[in-house]
């Protein structure tokens, strides 16, 4: 298979994914993952798919085949999301981690590191992440509000409202920075 046909399925297979036409999608897919298993993506649309049909089992397979292929972030988070899925949240702390190590911004990986850190008492771990990802872009609020949290949580409350009071100098209207900056002071 050339590499214009493996893009044209490997498009094709999106395509019908945001449609929702999970049957085509399928086969798109699959041919473009017959294009000599060198390319992640089409492993990651067809664990989509089996996300969607609720097949959890086939989902980490496809995710692991294409961490095989390339140790992408999109991988590693989503072995996670399985895992935090089916209960194993050290191991999903693990390829969240690992996913944030290869790709600071991927904000699934941020916003499952967060989680998986607080259910298994490792918080105290997320912040750097968090400051990695807005070292990269400052304005997300969102991550910044969410590293506030923490910060908060950990009992790092000067901390916390110096984040709030940065989200609050370009966006005064974020309830939820207000709110949770009322709450610190």
């Amino acid at each position: 298979m050339s590499n214009l046909d493996y893009e044209i399925n490997k498009e094709l297979g999106e395509c019908y994914l945001f449609m929702g036409d999970y049957e085509k999608a399928e086969e798109y897919y699959t041919k473009a993952a017959g294009s000599n298993g060198v390319h992640p993506d089409p492993y990651l649309g067809l664990a989509t798919i089996a996300i969607q049909r609720g097949d959890l089992a086939g989902a980490m397979a496809l995710y692991k085949k294409a961490a095989a292929v390339e140790a992408c972030d999109k991988a590693l988070a989503g072995m996670a999301l399985v895992e935090m899925e089916t209960g194993d949240a050290p191991t999903a702390y693990e390829h969240f981690r690992q996913a944030l190590e290869a790709n600071p911004e991927n904000e699934v990986a941020l916003l499952g590191l967060i989680q998986t850190g607080h259910c298994i008492g490792r918080l105290e771990e997320v912040p750097p992440y968090l400051e990695n990802a807005l070292a990269v872009d400052p304005t997300k609020h969102d991550l910044r509000y969410s590293l506030a949290g923490c910060l908060a949580n950990l009992d790092r409350k000067d901390e916390a409202r110096r984040h709030l009071e940065i989200i609050l100098e370009s966006a005064p209207d974020h309830a939820a920075a207000q709110e949770l900056y009322g709450m610190l002071a």
